[in-house]
């Protein structure tokens, strides 16, 4: 990926500054509540949810098995259509093909429904950098783009804007970008909606050249498919002359029966709809119909040294739903910012740790930016089983080891600032290897419990400073179970 939002510090401290913002954690405990409680509501009306759910985790992990064969029957498929597939090892080589393709056009700006991937890349900097202005057509993201903003959420971006503060936007920035906001314009949902369609319309109507995410990509006819909820996608999809979309490569599904599944798991885990407003699905180009010229840019970007970590991997089956955000207690109080990523919450802090590495402060801080509590696997439509994964990366992150990157087998090595962390953990494996030891260690505990302090000293302070120690009981188990169960009693 392309490096951390610039200036971010790592999680604890930005997470620090953002629970101290009233109004930010005002909204997001407004929007997130109100969405999830929807889609607990409509996944309920399914009987077959968890056979949903299982046919959806199965095919993602069938289709990353065989990725390479997919891949390869996805070019042939758009090749054939009339499309040209384009390969991006990374986000450089991303950002020059579609920057070159753009300058190849002779426009000097482009419309963009959303697209994550895009957002991963920096693309929208690097078209800026070549003298190329990128409008944001999702409401949500052109949000973003006039505040001068970032996104914090992968469904809703603007999540942590209220109807005054996206109100102040508008009018204030509107007219540096094109259409200005309607004077007088006021803070309800309908005003401000309709500010955004009349200051978007021009430049759908004048635009040459779109930039798309994907959704899906179907393997077997080389289909993409974006699924959104306002129109937008639509209008960036069919009315430009040349199409550019980059998908990462993890997108794909092998069938359109495959497909079927994650059209009924993503509407209701994202938007609580039983199905999305705006289905569009394009495969290469027709003479008369839609864009001329169709690029298709398939991103890896980290993507196959996730591939390779086998506990890892899983997180390669998300579908960017948004449902682990919104249920995830961290989130709705530190925000998605915090994160540092375009892929905040409980999805972020596994998938831009392997997609980056773990070498940047706060890249090695994500893993740690959850409870554990296991609300993330409990709604994930694909299963994800995230805690195991953030386990999986708090240990890397201590320990190094082995891993991929960039294609190669390396040894990572620890990350700073975890040295009590693992000489509390090497001496927990040696006194659990010495019984003796351990049954000592206990007795002496239970004995000088009393004396114990409330909180832990030295690196120990940021721990116990957001948990209560346990209390040590007045007898080891131990002693406890010989003194009652032991004996000729006990053995039988």
């Amino acid at each position: 990926m392309s490096g951390t939002f610039v200036g971010m510090p790592a999680f604890p401290e930005a997470a620090r500054t953002a629970v101290r913002d009233a109004t930010l954690r005002g909204n997001l405990r407004h929007a997130t509540h109100t969405i999830r409680d929807k889609r607990a509501r409509a996944v309920a009306e399914l009987d077959d949810w968890a056979a949903l759910r299982e046919a959806g985790k199965r095919i993602k992990d069938h289709t990353l098995r065989h990725l390479d064969r997919y891949l390869v029957q996805v070019e042939e498929a758009v090749t054939a259509a009339g499309g040209t597939v384009h390969w991006a090892a990374d986000a450089e080589e991303a950002n020059d093909i579609v920057t070159r393709l753009v300058e190849e056009t002779g426009e000097r700006e482009v419309v963009k429904v959303k697209s994550m991937a895009t957002q991963e890349i920096g693309l929208n900097e690097a078209l800026e950098a070549r003298g190329i202005r990128a409008y944001e057509t999702d409401l949500a993201e052109l949000i973003v783009q006039l505040g001068k903003d970032r996104p914090s959420h992968i469904l809703v971006p603007a999540i942590h804007r209220n109807r005054g503060e996206i109100r102040d936007i508008f009018r204030s920035e509107m007219g540096e970008w094109g259409r200005p906001a309607p004077e007088g314009l006021t803070d309800t949902p309908a005003e401000l909606a309709e500010a955004a369609r009349l200051h978007l319309r021009e430049k759908f109507l004048r635009a040459k050249v779109g930039i798309s995410g994907a959704n899906f990509m179907v393997a077997e006819t080389g289909t993409l498919v974006v699924v959104e909820s306002e129109g937008n996608g639509r209008m960036c999809l069919t009315l430009p002359e040349t199409l550019i979309s980059v998908v990462g490569i993890e997108k794909i599904v092998p069938t359109w029966r495959d497909l079927e599944v994650f059209l009924q798991l993503l509407p209701r885990s994202s938007t609580a709809e039983r199905m999305n407003p705006y289905t569009s699905m394009w495969t290469g180009t027709t003479d008369g119909d839609g864009p001329r010229t169709f690029h298709l840019v398939l991103l890896d970007n980290g993507r196959t040294d996730t591939l390779a970590d086998e506990v890892g991997r899983q997180a390669l089956r998300c579908i960017r739903c948004s449902a682990c955000l919104n249920v995830c207690p961290v989130y709705e109080r530190a925000g998605g910012h915090a994160y540092g990523s375009v892929y905040p919450g409980p999805i972020g802090a596994i998938l831009s740790p392997q997609l980056r590495g773990t070498g940047s402060e706060i890249d090695a801080s994500l893993p740690y930016a959850s409870s554990l509590c296991g609300a993330c696997y409990e709604v994930c439509p694909v299963a994800i089983d995230i805690p195991e994964v953030l386990v999986h990366l708090r240990e890397r992150v201590v320990q190094g080891g082995p891993a991929v990157r960039e294609g190669n087998r390396v040894v990572l090595r620890p990350a700073k600032g975890h040295a009590a962390e693992r000489a509390a953990m090497r001496a927990a494996q040696w006194a659990f290897t010495h019984p003796g030891a351990l049954r000592a260690g206990q007795r002496l505990a239970s004995r000088t419990r009393r004396l114990h302090p409330r909180t832990l000293p030295g690196p120990g302070r940021a721990w116990s400073g957001s948990r209560d120690l346990p209390a040590v009981p007045a007898e080891p188990f131990r002693d406890w179970w010989q003194r009652t169960r032991g004996g000729e009693d006990g053995a039988k």
